[in-house]
């Protein structure tokens, strides 16, 4: 029997496609932006907290939903980040990853506000 014959070389990576790379980039750019955002309006909301009143107000529980939901929204980020650039080094879509990096990170920035509200009595 004959030797088999394999390819003289690997074929090459299929190129990325330019529109995923802008959405992906563009997501991304956004969840930062946003993740800034909301980092300095909760060191704000959380600077301007003397005139809570104790019986309706609670500033451990403010503290507790801006730190919660800035550190959710921080995980979501970094591990959305990861995916899509993994995704696309692969060259597989990674525009969907990015996208819903944004999302999940709004969804917990909105519920931290929501949070906060609860906590101080607005």
């Amino acid at each position: 029997m004959g030797q088999p014959t394999y390819p003289p070389y690997a074929p090459p990576k299929p190129p990325v496609s330019g529109g995923d790379l802008a959405v992906s980039i563009t997501a991304l750019t956004f969840t930062v932006l946003l993740g800034v955002v909301a980092a300095v309006f909760g060191l704000f909301s959380l600077a301007f907290l003397d005139h809570c009143p104790p019986e309706s107000c609670s500033v451990e529980g403010a503290v507790t939903a801006v730190g919660t939901a800035l550190f959710i929204a921080f995980v979501i980020g970094i591990l959305g980040l990861v995916v899509t650039v993994v995704r696309l080094i692969r060259r597989k879509p990674g525009w969907p990853f990015a996208v819903a990096t944004l999302v999940l990170c709004s969804v917990a920035v909105v519920l931290g506000g929501v949070g906060y509200a609860m906590a101080v009595g607005a």
